[in-house]
């Protein structure tokens, strides 16, 4: 099974970029971050045009997850949980499915900001809940998943390497994959994000 993660920063803007990648990259599962749309915005029925199944938990403005199934190979997800039962949150961050015998959960982790502010704390405790969910999980025997944007950088090395002083000026998509660019030019290739 081939499973990929993607935060869209809002799918309503990214559709048809998703949709082409989906055509040229038929994975199996593909679980999607920053949807930012309600569900009643959702576009499921693009996605079921395009052979994709969704399940997916939104909200607008910010957040949102999504998980597409390719219902040629795998069929359509069952949904296991949309949020952590174990952590109140009205933010939609978190969806859990049952597909393709497996567990696959899609997280989109918040982004704790200063080590200082009530953003890091809520980060940790959101952390620590999903830690005992997941333990959870895989007391099941199906195989568990967890994709998504971990919004986690182990220490400023992993950032302020990218431009010495820890900003990120741009992120453009080249074949290859994401290339940050640095007041002097491209600095990395990957996905890390700023001190988060």
């Amino acid at each position: 099974m081939r499973i990929a993660t993607w935060n869209v920063n809002s799918l309503k803007v990214r559709l048809p970029h998703v949709l082409d990648w989906l055509a040229g990259t038929p994975v199996d599962v593909l679980c999607v971050q920053e949807t930012k749309l309600t569900d009643d915005k959702f576009p499921a029925a693009a996605l079921e045009q395009a052979g994709y199944g969704s399940v997916f938990a939104g909200q607008p403005t910010y957040n949102g997850v999504a998980v597409l199934t390719r219902t040629g190979s795998v069929g359509a997800a069952e949904l296991v949980s949309a949020g952590n039962p174990h952590f109140d949150d009205p933010q939609k961050r978190l969806l859990a499915v049952r597909v393709g015998g497996m567990i696959v959960v899609c997280a989109y982790f918040p982004n704790g900001q200063s080590l200082e502010s009530e953003k890091f704390v809520y980060k940790l405790a959101w952390i620590d809940s999903l830690n005992h969910w997941l333990r959870e999980l895989r007391a099941d025997s199906a195989p568990l998943v967890l994709a998504g944007d971990f919004n986690i950088a182990p220490g400023s090395p992993d950032y302020l390497a990218l431009t010495g002083d820890g900003r990120l000026v741009d992120a453009s998509r080249g074949d290859d994959g994401w290339s940050w660019t640095g007041a002097e030019g491209p600095v990395a290739a990957g996905s890390a994000q700023q001190g988060k």
